[in-house]
């Protein structure tokens, strides 16, 4: 399990984190008293050596607080100058995080291995059981050790031939069946169904969501397609939730979250997570920015706001991961379908409905990448600033650094700077899947370097088409220029049938708006990048074109008015056109990583197909693509800023 250390103040997460990766790393830190540390929660001093270990209980804030947090204590790392600098949080980290947070420590920082998150320290939990009994606050969020010292007492102190008594063995034994209204008990095996907890004006979303999750083969509760006329729909809709649902999906948006029905699935599905030990019983379902409320306030949602195909299949995904069944046979639509559709007028289509993805899938690497050494001594800050100016990707680990360029380039970029030479050759593959054990870099790693050079590749590239660059909290987006499209200019898009258009930059509330992507690589279940769709907004000036907005409340207050009346084909329009101006009129994006090889991906995004289809409002015709007032600059008067 993930320990969220909620219930260790800041002075036990230190201790925590000092017996912890003490233990891992085979030294003991020193600990000091509470008060002003000057940087320093765990000292392992051996002469004029040392090493640093810093401690940020952060698990209820967010990573930029981290950030701006470390950013301050950089002052104190750089006066300390330890030979080694250690980093524990109990906040959830991904490989970005732990990136921007070695470049905001320094070179005090060895490695991004030394920054240790909330599953770095969970997995040395489990790996050194024996400190998990040795801090007594772990044991309110995990009962493991408590049921262990419990069982022990029982067994030393009451007799074989006596009888436990009722409350101990309802304490160490699990519950594996519960209890529904009536009384009967009810298998935790025996649930099998998605309960769809909604409101009526999720309807439209709850319409076309179902049908495709029973074609996939999932047994499906919504009301308005489960209950039959006649039925007691609270007390059907209460009893589907408490004794067959095996996972609750939450549609969320803050419309729905406040109503009294929500509230009382959100805090029914809180006791029966409990009672069936699923601490991922609720999905959050993101249809529309929405305020934390309790019972779901740290629940990782599924993201449908950037468009419904992608929501879907990271739903599908989650549903996988946990094991939650399908049905046995082939897959069959609730017959309820059929009165729900006559009812509302809004058909089931007995046909595929090919979604439109934000993936683009990799469809060519290089088949090695290559690891280099100086041949003799060279200053590592040296190094580093060479390589910062290398026209290729490269990732600097160790004493070298891993590229995909070969031996002569490499010689020529750096012969200014000293010789080297290839000490590793390794298949792409191999290295993805376990690593590279002659220098210690495990397959995590592995794909934290990978992810840099194809992150760097998609930079240089777009850099190059002209974009223009803009840094987000994590990552870069790139946004078209005033040279790739004029002002309510409609770029054509679609190579195959009819052309299509959208805009890429036009005015809305006195300000230029701008569309853009940022990319992520990712690696499973195979190599693609996924876009992340921005908008971003600029102040006209007559001279110097424009001038991007840098008040981020109002970034974010134009997003939310301006964009707000975007639909679905309008972002997936925009995303296209967006991919048309980067791949040239190719079928390809072709990122350079070296002379002789490339990153190559298709200029179209993935598409997924689904059994069934719905025929929605969201579908428009062409001449409908352009026509939402913000996009032609004519905000309705009560958007109107002040």
């Amino acid at each position: 399990m993930v320990h969220n250390f909620a219930n260790l103040s800041a002075t036990d997460f230190e201790e925590l984190s000092r017996d912890l990766i003490g233990r891992a790393l085979g030294v003991r830190f020193e600990g000091f008293t509470p008060g002003p540390d000057g940087g320093i929660d765990g000292r392992h001093a051996i002469g004029p050596t040392a090493t640093i270990l810093q401690a940020k209980h952060f698990g209820a804030s967010s990573f930029a607080s981290l950030k701006r947090t470390m950013i301050k204590e950089r002052t104190s790392i750089d006066r300390l100058a330890p030979q080694r600098y250690i980093l524990a949080t109990s906040q959830g980290l991904t490989p970005p995080n732990k990136a921007a947070l070695k470049g905001i420590i320094g070179p005090s920082l060895r490695d991004e291995a030394d920054i240790f998150g909330i599953d770095d320290l969970s997995g040395l939990l489990r790996e050194y059981p024996d400190l998990l009994k040795a801090h007594p606050k772990l044991w309110m969020v995990s009962g493991g050790p408590l049921q262990e010292i419990v069982t022990s007492a029982v067994a030393a102190g009451i007799e074989r031939t006596r009888e436990v008594p009722r409350p101990l063995v309802e304490l160490l034994q699990p519950t594996h069946a519960i209890k529904s209204d009536l009384g009967a008990e009810n298998p935790a095996a025996n649930r099998d169904v998605l309960f769809v907890a909604k409101t009526r004006q999720d309807d439209e979303f709850a319409l076309w969501l179902a049908p495709k999750l029973e074609a996939e083969g999932y047994n499906i509760f919504a009301d308005i397609l489960t209950l039959e006329p006649g039925d007691r729909w609270r007390k059907e809709r209460s009893q589907a939730l408490r004794n067959r649902a095996i996972k609750i999906l939450l549609l969320c948006r803050d419309t729905s979250l406040t109503t009294s029905e929500i509230q009382d699935d959100i805090s029914m599905g809180g006791e029966l997570a409990e009672e069936l030990g699923d601490k991922r019983f609720i999905i959050p379902l993101r249809l529309e920015p929405y305020k934390k409320v309790h019972g779901i306030g740290d629940a990782i949602h599924i993201d449908f706001v950037r468009g419904w195909a992608e929501g879907f299949q990271g739903l599908l995904d989650t549903l996988k991961r946990q094991g939650v069944p399908k049905r046995a046979g082939d897959p069959q639509i609730h017959p309820n379908w059929e009165t729900f559709r006559r009812r509302s007028a809004i058909p089931l289509q007995d046909e595929p409905e090919r979604l439109t993805s934000n993936w683009l899938r990799v469809s060519e690497v290089p088949d090695q990448i290559f690891y280099y050494e100086p041949v003799g001594h060279i200053d590592r800050d040296l190094l580093a600033r060479a390589l910062s100016k290398f026209p290729r990707p490269v990732s600097v680990q160790g004493a070298g650094f891993f590229s995909f360029a070969d031996g002569h380039e490499v010689d020529a970029a750096l012969a200014n700077h000293g010789r080297f030479k290839v000490k590793h050759a390794v298949r792409l593959d191999d290295f993805l899947d376990n690593g590279l054990a002659a220098l210690g870099v495990e397959p995590q790693t592995a794909s934290n370097i990978l992810y840099v050079l194809f992150r760097v590749a998609w930079t240089a590239h777009c850099t190059q088409r002209g974009f223009i660059k803009r840094q987000y909290s994590n990552a870069a987006g790139f946004h078209v220029s005033q040279d790739q499209a004029a002002i309510a200019q409609r770029i054509p898009y679609g190579k195959q049938g009819e052309r299509r258009w959208s805009m890429l930059r036009n005015v809305a509330k006195a300000v230029i708006w701008s569309f853009g992507v940022t990319a992520i690589p990712v690696f499973q279940p195979f190599f693609h990048f996924r876009l992340k769709s921005r908008v971003l907004f600029a102040t006209p000036e007559a001279t110097k074109g424009e001038e991007v907005i840098d008040d981020a409340r109002k970034q974010h207050r134009l997003r939310r008015t301006i964009c707000k009346g975007w639909r679905n084909k309008q972002w997936r329009g925009r995303l296209l056109a967006f991919l048309e101006i980067l791949s040239e009129d190719s079928a390809f994006v072709t990122l350079p990583v070296s002379d002789s090889g490339s990153i190559i991906l298709d200029a179209w995004p993935m598409l997924f197909t689904s059994p069934v289809s719905t025929s929605l409002p969201d579908e428009l015709r062409d001449d409908e693509e352009e026509v939402d007032a913000s996009t032609l600059g004519r905000p309705e008067p009560d958007e109107v800023e002040p």
